[in-house]
């Protein structure tokens, strides 16, 4: 279908993040109108979405897995046994299915995190490689490998070696490791040496004694500069003591270190223990870190996996779930699935809502962000380039 010529015209319209209703008009694939209108808002429209941390090489094995984990070790121990299944054709089609949701529901950029466990590198990754050129033009796909720190320690150059020539980001799990200063100084060395992006899971528990972050942190600070370095989960500064909470989120924020927060995985993995109710949901700070000036970004993390065995490749339903959890102001949170991981991901697929911009966007039956959070069942238009996809 090519709507490129089409003229669209969508009247009593409110835009995210904006005030009052207007009619747009779009031809040319492009906003070519935005009239303010004296009509109540029906319809609010914000950008695509940009998922800044997935697993697709895990999503969709929860049937063969089985549901249930009691803890991130459980889990992942289950995770490793599915791996025999790992062919390439499950891989691939697992995958797309993933990537058709996500495109489908308004996603047009997203990391994968890449299970990167022994020297070798992973079927997975030459299997991701091929559906991120199999998709590009419609969802920017960005590959991260992820290998514990401890086997980065003999074969991180090479590992980072590859990364650096197929274009991605180099990223580890830390979780309470020994003699983590100089593992974390070493990634550091190896993300300066090729000039690679770092993206850390990190301290994915609730034990105040994991201080990962710390040390990324630490590190950060002493480069001033240079690739850029996230980290996912940072669960345990959720019970860590408030003054070095403050203290290590303000020194983030300087060091240009963002933090992705992962609700759903999160919220069902900590604190899971056998016929109890849990106290403690393990997302990290996300107020206090946004507060401090920290990019914080809102991401789907696990899809139907024995770390979370629900969810649709869907981030607007994420979003709706992170913000009862965080308590959040829908309006004020939004750029954290949309603008703000679209960056960094080195994306350019999340355009502004403005004359002459691509039409690109997401159109809800709603009056405004808060109700369409409300109704799930609220009908949803995905625009790409002036032609309705959905």
């Amino acid at each position: 279908m090519d709507g490129s010529a089409t003229l669209i015209e969508l009247s009593s319209v409110g835009i995210s993040g904006q005030t009052g209703a207007v009619d747009l008009t779009i031809s040319n694939g492009k906003i070519t109108g935005i009239t303010p209108s004296s009509a109540a808002v029906e319809t609010v429209v914000m950008p695509l979405m940009a998922d800044a941390h997935v697993h697709l090489d895990k999503s969709f094995t929860a049937r063969r897995t089985g549901v249930g984990a009691t803890s991130l070790f459980d889990a992942i121990e289950r995770m490793e046994a599915d791996k025999t299944n790992w062919t390439d054709e499950d891989l691939y089609d697992r995958g797309a299915e993933a990537l058709g949701k996500a495109w489908r529901y308004g996603v047009a950029a997203m990391r994968t995190h890449v299970d990167w466990t022994t020297a070798e590198t992973p079927n997975a990754w030459r299997v991701l490689s091929e559906l991120r050129k199999a998709w590009r033009g419609r969802v920017d796909l960005q590959l991260a490998s992820l290998s514990p720190i401890d086997l980065l320690m003999g074969n991180g150059g090479d590992i980072a070696k590859r990364v650096k020539s197929d274009g991605s980001v180099f990223g580890a799990f830390i979780y309470k490791n020994e003699d983590l200063a100089n593992k974390v100084d070493l990634i550091f060395k190896l993300s300066d040496q090729y000039d690679l992006g770092l993206d850390f899971h990190v301290d994915e528990g609730l034990e105040v004694t994991a201080v990962g972050f710390d040390r990324i942190v630490e590190n950060a600070s002493r480069r001033k500069g240079g690739p850029s370095v996230l980290c996912g989960h940072a669960c345990s500064l959720s019970v860590r003591p408030d003054a070095d909470v403050s203290r290590l989120l303000g020194q983030a924020a300087e060091a240009q270190v963002g933090v992705v927060v992962l609700p759903t995985t999160n919220s069902y993995l900590q604190d899971n223990l056998p016929d109890r109710t849990p106290r403690l949901r393990g997302i990290a700070p996300m107020k206090e870190a946004a507060k401090a000036g920290v990019d914080v970004l809102i991401a789907s993390d696990n899809v139907r996996d024995v770390f979370y065995p629900y969810g649709d490749y869907d981030l607007l339903d994420v979003f709706r779930g992170a913000v009862p959890l965080g308590h959040l102001d829908p309006a004020l949170w939004l750029p954290a699935i949309a603008q703000r991981p679209a960056v960094w991901l080195d994306s350019d697929a999340v355009t502004e809502i403005a004359v002459g911009a691509p039409a690109n966007f997401i159109a809800l039956d709603a009056a405004d962000v808060d109700d369409a959070l409300s109704r799930p069942n609220a009908a949803r238009r995905v625009f790409r380039d002036g032609v309705q996809i959905k």
